[in-house]
């Protein structure tokens, strides 16, 4: 009994230790992802608006930018559990948005682009 609770703690740590993600990997991923629309450069739109400081950020908060009706009425803000949500399949998380990219079904993936735009605040 005491082994299954050693193996069942030591599970819990590594899925714990994962949960943060990696900006190296999320940077990685962003670039094969996210990169061709998206980019990380303050003021740089592309086909889909900058990210940089997006974590924190109000949803369709980027003047610059020309978001879905849908987007600018969400009343989303960019938190790690919002842009989680969004990214595993955003035309679910938000019904009607330009963003016609499926999502990320990996949780890993997900935490580890996170990580990346997190260190863009």
């Amino acid at each position: 009994m005491i082994v299954l609770a050693m193996v069942g703690l030591s599970l819990c740590t590594a899925s714990l230790a994962r949960a943060d993600g990696s900006a190296a990997i999320g940077e990685d991923l962003f670039k094969h992802k996210c990169g061709s629309c998206h980019s990380v450069e303050l003021g740089k739109n592309r086909v889909g608006p900058s990210l940089a400081g997006v974590v924190g950020r109000k949803a369709a908060s980027i003047e610059t930018y020309s978001y879905s009706a849908a987007m600018r009425s969400s009343a989303l803000t960019w938190d790690a559990a919002t842009l989680d949500s969004y990214l595993t399949n955003p035309r679910a998380k938000v019904p009607g948005t330009k963003m016609t990219f499926v999502g990320l079904p990996q949780a890993n993936d997900r935490g580890d682009i996170i990580a990346y735009l997190n260190t863009f605040k």
